[in-house]
């Protein structure tokens, strides 16, 4: 099997584990960031009236898409990430840097591969958030879209390719810097074990891949929470024709946010968000490096 199949096969099964172990929270998160200001008091209170409303099953609204679109998303990010490493490992043994046969990569050039990965993953994961965000934020007492197909095809109907990568430069930016951040972090964690303890990664305890994997998804929210935000305010402007469009771009998004809502809106809905990210990055790179240690077993 080569390399790029299995880093693929082994991306798709950690976002399979992130979407099934975050979605409830990500929901939550989505209708704090795109409800007006003093709708929920708190996370407990958007939970419960989703709860009560909409009962338990809503918490895995629009679940199909990002299930099938994360799963993608997470496998290109990890063969984007992986195909990177190789390139810079390969520089590394032609010009002699030592470390583990040349794969001992600076923190630049794990930076560099992650920013590639977020970029690559960005192509299709502005659609797929797009279509998780509408399907997560209609009311069931006024559903525009039936599920996840029907909303690709009314969306596209009113606008074309462009309605389906609305917000598409916002998540750009939001990949390439947060996913930058994101794989420095946990594999920089993986290198200090395996120097410290002179072990292979594949003897890394996989507690301690939840471990990084948690501290990798922190550091990745600490960085884009405000741009992601943004993003699921762009992408849920004119939802509804009633409303209308309320930003011109991203830009003026940005400021009549802060200038209607203060700073605190940059930062609504980052309680579930902090709650959900241990557990859904945890779960991601537990699942990717099982699944690496069995496909070598091949």
């Amino acid at each position: 099997m080569s390399n790029t199949v299995k880093d693929l096969t082994a991306g798709t099964a950690g976002g399979i584990a992130q979407v099934l172990v975050g979605q409830p929270f990500d929901i939550v998160k989505v209708r704090m960031q795109t409800a007006p200001k003093g709708t929920y008091n708190g996370m407990l209170h958007c939970a419960g009236g989703i709860l009560k409303n909409e009962g338990p099953l809503a918490f895995y609204k629009g679940t199909l898409t990002p299930l099938l679109g994360i799963g993608v998303c997470v496998s290109i990010q990890f063969g984007a990430l992986e195909y990177a490493k190789r390139v810079f490992a390969s520089q590394n043994l032609a010009i002699g840097r030592g470390g583990e046969g040349g794969r001992s990569l600076t923190g630049n050039q794990l930076f560099i591969a992650g920013v590639f990965a977020g970029l690559a993953n960005g192509v299709v994961s502005g659609p797929v958030e797009h279509i998780r965000i509408r399907l997560q934020t209609q009311s069931d007492t006024n559903r525009l879209y039936n599920g996840p197909w029907d909303a690709i095809k009314k969306i596209y109907g009113q606008n074309g390719i462009a309605g389906i990568y609305k917000g598409q430069g916002v998540t750009l930016l939001r990949e390439a810097s947060g996913y930058g951040v994101y794989f420095l972090t946990y594999e920089k964690l993986v290198q200090w074990e395996m120097a410290k303890k002179g072990i292979r990664r594949d003897q890394i305890k996989p507690i301690n891949s939840i471990a990084y994997g948690a501290a990798a998804g922190y550091a990745l929210w600490a960085v884009i929470y405000p741009i992601d935000m943004i993003k699921s305010r762009m992408q849920t402007d004119g939802f509804s024709p009633a409303t209308g469009q309320k930003y011109k771009s991203t830009l003026d998004c940005v400021r009549t946010v802060w200038r209607t809502e203060g700073a605190g809106a940059f930062v609504r809905g980052l309680t579930p968000t902090l709650i959900r990210s241990p557990f859904a990055n945890g779960a991601t790179f537990l699942g990717f490096e099982m699944a690496m240690r069995a496909l070598d077993k091949l």
